[in-house]
């Protein structure tokens, strides 16, 4: 039996509790909750309450798979959109970054991870059946492969190609790699991800 390090039982099972978050080790998370303890008890139970209300209201675009309120987000809902062009995205953080540059006015795909076999996920894993469905109902002009530069990212690049293929009308075109080889999109600065995504080149599967 571990021995409890913290003189209260509740104290050392919220520590517990923060510390599984990524990125926050055991004294940020003594941190967190002792700044907790210190705040009004109303503070804290809105801070809980909307914890909670995300965890259950927070839904998945039906079109794009983005984080929404509602069955649609507000990006493919939006008439100044251009519906012709589709961004597709590794996770929500990307839509996040690509929408920071300012730089793209087209509606997002969000695939839900890469082709990625050391990590147990496949193209059945993904939402790239849904893509071509997409494109098969018609409308949609171009598709910019906008995965981060890794050989994961390379391997669901060429996957979608191949999808997409028998689409000849359609524009396949991947963001520039002014991204360093190896980075991840979320990662990449705002000025160098908006040039990459307005200098984008056709993708020929190579």
């Amino acid at each position: 039996m571990i021995q409890q390090q913290y003189p209260s039982e509740l104290l050392e099972k919220s520590v517990q509790e923060f510390s599984k978050l990524p990125g926050i080790g055991r004294k940020t998370a003594l941190r967190l909750v002792l700044n907790l303890l210190r705040r009004d008890e109303d503070d804290v139970l809105q801070f809980t309450e909307t914890i909670a209300r995300m965890r259950q209201e927070v839904k998945h675009c039906h079109v794009c798979h983005n984080i929404s309120d509602n069955d649609v987000c507000p990006i493919c809902s939006d008439p100044r959109r251009d519906a012709s062009t589709i961004c597709v995205v590794e996770n929500i953080q990307d839509v996040m970054a690509v929408e920071n540059t300012q730089q793209y006015q087209g509606l997002y795909h969000v695939l839900g991870g890469v082709i990625s076999p050391m990590d147990g996920m496949g193209p059945a894993d993904l939402e790239i059946d849904s893509l071509v469905e997409r494109v098969r109902e018609g409308g949609v002009k171009e598709v910019i492969l906008a995965l981060s530069s890794t050989m994961e990212g390379d391997t669901t690049n060429f996957y979608i190609f191949r999808k997409l293929a028998p689409f000849t009308d359609v524009k396949l075109s991947i963001i520039a790699r002014g991204i360093s080889v190896g980075d991840e999109l979320e990662y990449t600065d705002e000025v160098t991800l908006g040039r990459s995504i307005l200098n984008r080149t056709p993708f020929d599967g190579k």
